[in-house]
């Protein structure tokens, strides 16, 4: 039997991968689901540039809004939530466009996961106490397990708290667990095209995107979002909303919040780019172009 076909748009923050996928999603009936970590999340909307209301208008929209920033939400439970939904589109004849940055959400839906231990409360409660006093986590996991923080974004607190929380179970890294797996679960057919634009003109992209989110109320959004949850949330602790809140309480002028966000944006994208460059190698590197985009999918549907 022939396995449903999925197609992932992806690549690095800022690239304009939302845009994009209106515009294929429109030319050929398909319909996006979220593939980026802060999208998932109620209320993080200026901050983790989400569609606008006019955009969920234009094209169907999937595994947006679904968690409240106190939720635990992780690669399992996006699988066991995406995984569904990209076969029942793909049946019906409606592409299903994953889309977003975040490698190993759509890593996960592709190749699955490997099998290592549960949820270890204890050990993740130490975790969050010394991530409260001011423990910088990523440097924890660099000295207990470096095969693991080599492969990890230093600002992906998710996978440093579950690298950290394998190696203290079981004491071998969670790289060793994924290689033993080798991802080899292949549920679907896949294309993945990824956006390549010169780094200079993403930067300046950066810088635009960043204005443009001040200007349009990220510090009110994350005044708002810290009246009602606590600020060493893991979401409120992303690209954006760590500066908006130290801005808020003096601790650096709208300047430096600016500058801040702009420069960390600009590290994700480029740690974006060599990861995709390492861990996708079956990756199209591709320009923004929505016609050669839409030709290439229309190909890959048909085929």
């Amino acid at each position: 039997m022939a396995r449903p076909k999925a197609i992932i748009l992806t690549g690095p923050t800022g690239s304009g991968k939302s845009r994009l996928a209106i515009e294929v999603a429109k030319a050929l009936g398909g319909e996006i689901i979220n593939a980026d970590s802060l999208a998932f999340y109620r209320g993080l909307d200026i901050g983790s540039a989400k569609p606008t209301p006019e955009d969920f208008q234009a094209a169907p929209h999937h595994l947006f809004d679904i968690v409240d920033p106190n939720e635990d939400f992780d690669a399992a439970a996006y699988l066991r939530l995406a995984r569904p939904l990209v076969a029942s589109l793909a049946a019906a004849g409606r592409p299903p466009l994953i889309v977003g940055g975040a490698g190993l959400y759509f890593r996960s839906l592709t190749r699955g996961l490997f099998v290592g231990p549960g949820r270890q409360e204890t050990i993740r409660a130490e975790l969050k106490a010394l991530a409260d006093q001011g423990e910088d986590l990523y440097a924890l996991l660099a000295q207990e397990d470096p095969k693991a923080a080599a492969k990890i974004n230093p600002n992906d607190y998710v996978r440093i708290e579950r690298a950290l929380e394998v190696f203290r179970a079981t004491g071998q890294s969670i790289v060793d667990f994924q290689e033993s797996h080798k991802l080899a679960d292949r549920p679907f057919e896949t294309l993945v095209l990824i956006i390549d634009r010169p780094t200079a003109e993403l930067d300046k992209d950066i810088l635009t995107r960043t204005e443009n989110m001040l200007k349009n109320g990220l510090l009110e959004e994350t005044e708002g979002l810290l009246r009602r949850w606590p600020g060493h949330l893991k979401p409120l602790k992303a690209i954006g909303y760590l500066e908006a809140r130290a801005f808020l309480v003096g601790q650096i002028t709208l300047e430096e919040a600016k500058e801040r966000i702009y420069l960390r944006t600009r590290r994700l994208a480029k740690r974006q780019r060599t990861w995709f460059r390492g861990q996708v190698p079956e990756g199209l590197w591709v320009k923004p172009d929505p016609q050669l985009i839409i030709g290439l999918i229309k190909d890959f549907w048909a085929a």
